[in-house]
């Protein structure tokens, strides 16, 4: 009896074992790919109820943080400015607000549920009224435009996958727990970022008629980017968001016209001042 292996069906080299792991790998891509085209066209038939819902599990424990305060009545008295220059099907059923938290967090974020959280630390950076009105009117963007929505179908179909491919049924089970506390984190695509930013420096032309202040927070971070501001991480290079928004102000010919001073009560909270 030959014990020596056949010559007919030799082992498969190393080089046709990577040629078969990119194929199964480059198919499994293909199709988280498309499942992702799907939820993008898929989410737009979700119920902003939903969303609310889902807020629902993640503000209050931001709630907590945020105190009343004569600065976020303010905030969101400037938050009520852009509502009204929303696009109906960004305000339909909607209920915005602020929750301004007094930390040193150089940071804002837009949760499910309509809520933007606004920290101490990141108007104490603001110079005008008109930069603070550029972010509220980025994160608003984010609720127009269903991110939340987008990155927790994402999350939750690239964790199937992968608990599928591994056959690790008790993945399944914590997918839809763990996206949604990575809503919380709001981490977007550049994309994604990019069209908040869009959107904000539209909002900005409807509620004053120019757009001066659209670029100055981002150029101030971009200059000072040895520090280490929670916003870096959570948002893309802001060099090349001021590029971006000085080209679509050429492109619409927008103008930028004098910047309006930030509240009194914003101004005196920055400084310390008890109201």
């Amino acid at each position: 009896m030959n014990n020596y292996p056949s010559s007919r069906n030799p082992p498969p080299s190393n080089r046709q074992l990577l040629i078969i792991l990119g194929l199964f790998v480059g198919f499994i891509a293909g199709i988280i790919w498309l499942l992702g085209l799907l939820i993008n066209n898929l989410v737009w038939l979700i119920p902003v109820s939903v969303e609310q819902q889902l807020g629902a599990l993640i503000i209050p424990a931001y709630e907590q943080q945020a105190k009343p305060s004569p600065a976020q009545d303010t905030v969101n008295g400037l938050l009520e400015r852009l509502e009204s220059n929303l696009p109906s099907e960004a305000s339909q059923n909607r209920n915005y607000r602020v929750l301004y938290i007094p930390n040193s967090t150089v940071n804002a974020l837009a949760l499910p549920g309509d809520a933007i959280v606004i920290y101490a630390g990141l108007v104490k950076q603001m110079e005008s009224e008109n930069e603070l009105m550029m972010v509220l009117g980025h994160e608003l963007g984010h609720f127009a435009h269903r991110d939340h929505m987008r990155s927790l179908g994402r999350q939750l179909l690239i964790q199937i996958a992968i608990a599928a491919f591994l056959g690790d049924t008790g993945s399944l089970q914590s997918a839809a727990a763990s996206g949604i506390v990575a809503l919380s984190q709001s981490q977007y695509s550049q994309s994604q970022e990019s069209q908040a930013d869009e959107f904000g420096l539209t909002l900005l032309q409807k509620t004053y008629g120019h757009v001066a202040g659209a670029t100055d927070f981002f150029a101030r971070l971009d200059r000072q980017k040895g520090i280490d501001f929670d916003f870096l991480a959570t948002h893309p290079n802001p060099g090349k968001r001021v590029e971006e928004l000085k080209r679509l102000i050429q492109q619409r010919n927008y103008q930028v016209k004098d910047r309006s001073p930030l509240p009194k009560t914003i101004y005196l909270e920055e400084r310390g001042v008890s109201q």
